[in-house]
């Protein structure tokens, strides 16, 4: 089964860290995820992933009544944002939930598991 493990952040706790602080850990996340993608590859669960842009780039979509409109941002103000993603295929939820568990987004964040619908 396809399973979509969402990564969740702080967004704002990483916009207040001083610029150095931001490039030091960035290339160490950037090595730590580049460690669990290959992780994924070597068990044979990774389909796709790819982190996101911030939410200051993102663009909510709504249609009312025909007429399309759109905001800036996200639609709800949360704690944590979606940064980014990986579609996984997974044996079962207890396997997914292991590999989200291993994702370095889930020490400091949180992640979404959430079975994808085959259609």
């Amino acid at each position: 089964m396809r399973y979509m493990l969402l990564i969740y952040g702080d967004e704002k706790a990483w916009a207040a860290l001083p610029p150095e602080q931001q490039e030091q850990l960035g290339s160490e996340q950037f090595k730590r995820y580049d460690e669990y993608s290959q992780w994924l590859r070597d068990k044979g669960l990774y389909l796709a992933g790819d982190p996101l842009h911030g939410t200051p780039q993102a663009t909510t979509v709504r249609v009312r009544e025909g007429a399309t409109a759109t905001t800036d941002g996200p639609f709800a103000e949360t704690k944590e944002q979606l940064g980014g993603y990986y579609l996984i295929e997974a044996e079962n939820l207890d396997q997914a939930i292991e590999a989200a568990a291993r994702c370095p987004g889930a020490e400091n964040g949180s992640m979404e598991v959430r079975p994808v619908m085959g259609m």
